[in-house]
């Protein structure tokens, strides 16, 4: 029995937008959500709720280096950056800054400028340098955008059109506690070596359903102990004053419960760590090895078609990395190019290729997980030769 549902005719290589579910996950998300609906009065309100998911934050926790007390779950990344943002509007004035860098997620900085706007605050921009030469360029571009007005830095851990590893704690080092840093660690989890408490940052919210490999719809929010305190969910309800759930402490009763929902997806993460877990002999030290190496080799492998140097040194690549293409009309497409059209329709190839970091240039991004092979990338290497011949 095939570990994936993943389609067999479609060569997939854009893990990193959506991630993918193995089997096992669905089969056990299906399971949890037959059981609520046994008898839903006695799931929800009875404590077996509360309790599956105070057992899947402990192995949250430990598996990003979280103490329970600041870790809740969130739908995905972006709904975690926004709690964060609404939270901290009524500390912002006029004049105050949020910096952002021109690498950020649409959705988040799309965040920060409504968050600014409502607190009479502005956002700014960093500029970071891609193609660059190592992981100092980004320090010196963000460093070099602070200024006495800047409260807050919201900053990819590994950036979604770039496929950059940025250098969060080199950062947080220099800002923290002066400027609150705000990390969108959305792909970071499951690819790369992570502990959130030695980020240094005061925020970090992630995903579970992409480098995890949860059912979609699970993601985390933890907040430092010392900024606790005022931090909601974007959507307030029973928790807010001491309401249903309580006892969990402040962050809990904010984002244990904010309505009825399908927590299913939350309660599959321990599945899905321990599915990933079994798929390697070394375990998850061995899947990110072998992620990296894959998604290292077939950077090779394109930027050998595309006779040019690697946009980014080694260190800051892990399961993601982007090639940039040459320059190309493609003003009909906001965010995608028709290439990646091309990609999919004549040759059963999914991946991404952006508009970045403004038309006509562009990137090519790919991501490599364990269903991946090294053949993938060849077969995209001659796939992108017969659409940009010479």
């Amino acid at each position: 029995m095939t570990a994936w549902l993943l389609d067999p005719e479609v060569l997939h290589l854009n893990h990193g937008s959506f991630g993918a579910t193995p089997l096992a996950v669905l089969e056990a998300q299906q399971a949890i959500r037959t059981r609520i609906e046994a008898n839903p009065t006695r799931f929800f309100l009875e404590g077996e709720y509360q309790e599956s998911l105070d057992e899947v934050r402990r192995v949250v926790a430990r598996f990003v280096g979280a103490d329970e007390a600041g870790l809740v779950f969130v739908t995905n990344a972006t709904a975690g950056v926004n709690a964060v943002l609404r939270s901290l509007e009524p500390s912002l004035s006029g004049g105050d800054e949020i910096l952002v860098t021109d690498h950020e997620y649409n959705a988040c900085a799309n965040a920060a400028v409504v968050s600014a706007s409502r607190a009479g605050a502005a956002v700014t921009t960093a500029a970071v340098p891609f193609p660059l030469k190592d992981r100092s360029e980004v320090v010196d571009a963000v460093l070099s955008a602070v200024t006495d007005r800047t409260r807050v830095l919201l900053i990819d851990a590994v950036t979604s059109a770039t496929g950059l590893v940025m250098p969060i704690a080199e950062l947080a080092a220099q800002l923290e506690p002066d400027v609150r840093v705000l990390v969108d660690a959305a792909h970071a989890p499951g690819m790369i070596d992570f502990d959130v408490t030695k980020l240094g940052a005061s925020y970090v919210t992630a995903n579970c359903h992409k480098w995890m490999c949860s059912a979609k719809g699970a993601a985390f929010l933890w907040v430092r102990p010392d900024r606790r305190e005022g931090v909601h969910h974007s959507v307030i309800s029973h928790g807010y004053n001491g309401g249903w759930p309580s006892g969990g402490g402040h962050l809990h009763a904010q984002f244990d419960w904010t309505g009825t929902h399908d927590p299913s997806s939350w309660l599959t993460v321990p599945d899905a760590l321990a599915a990933v877990e079994a798929m390697h002999p070394e375990g998850w030290p061995g899947v990110k090895a072998t992620i990296r190496e894959l998604c290292l080799e077939g950077r090779r492998k394109l930027t050998e078609a595309l006779e040019i140097e690697a946009p980014a040194p080694d260190d800051m690549i892990g399961a993601i990395a982007s090639v940039p293409l040459p320059a190309a009309d493609n003003s009909g497409s906001a965010i995608f190019d028709p290439l990646m059209a091309a990609l999919r329709d004549r040759h059963g190839i999914e991946v991404p290729v952006f508009t970045w970091p403004a038309p006509p240039e562009r990137v090519l991004r790919i991501s490599a997980h364990l269903y991946n092979r090294h053949e993938h990338y060849d077969l995209l290497a001659e796939a992108l030769a017969a659409e940009m011949p010479d």
